[in-house]
């Protein structure tokens, strides 16, 4: 048996007005379109979630409302995955770890590292992650968390 990370960065933003946190940035046109393609593909692979966690920032928050439709889901706001390193986030998953899928919201160059750090055993070879991206992937139940312990069973992005 094996249990998944699903790993979406947030789609695309607005550019951020004078004086604004870049916390605050909201989705772009192109963002919202992107965060519904995800939506599309979740359904399309039949992908429900036992645990979410999410970047406080609201671009972050706004794709994962579009990407699960408004639907049902007791999402946790974490906010230690705002600029998040891979360690940081394997600390922020660990918390998750009954969990059968948990889907993790949030930015580069936190995510794609950490999808280097899990699959490839380090985290200085990312490959990448675009806006509106997933990583999928699965890890041994039990396993701790740990560089290269996963697999990447898919790689998407609209």
């Amino acid at each position: 048996m094996s249990r998944e990370i699903v790993i979406l960065r947030h789609a695309q933003a607005q550019p951020g007005a004078s004086g604004q946190p870049d916390v605050a940035r909201e989705l772009s046109a192109h963002g919202r379109a992107e965060a519904e393609a995800v939506r599309r593909w979740f359904d399309v692979h039949g992908l429900a979630f036992d645990a979410v966690l999410c970047s406080p920032a609201v671009r972050a928050r706004q794709t994962l409302a579009l990407a699960l439709d408004g639907g049902p889901v007791d999402a946790r706001i974490e906010p230690r995955i705002y600029e998040a390193t891979p360690g940081t986030l394997i600390d922020v998953l660990d918390a998750a770890r009954g969990a059968g899928r948990v889907l993790l919201v949030g930015h580069n160059p936190g995510l794609e590292q950490l999808v280097a750090l899990l699959t490839e055993g380090r985290s200085e070879i990312a490959h990448g992650l675009p806006t509106a991206g997933v990583a999928r992937l699965t890890v041994p139940t039990g396993a701790a968390l740990e560089p290269g312990v996963a697999s990447l069973r898919a790689f998407w992005s609209p």
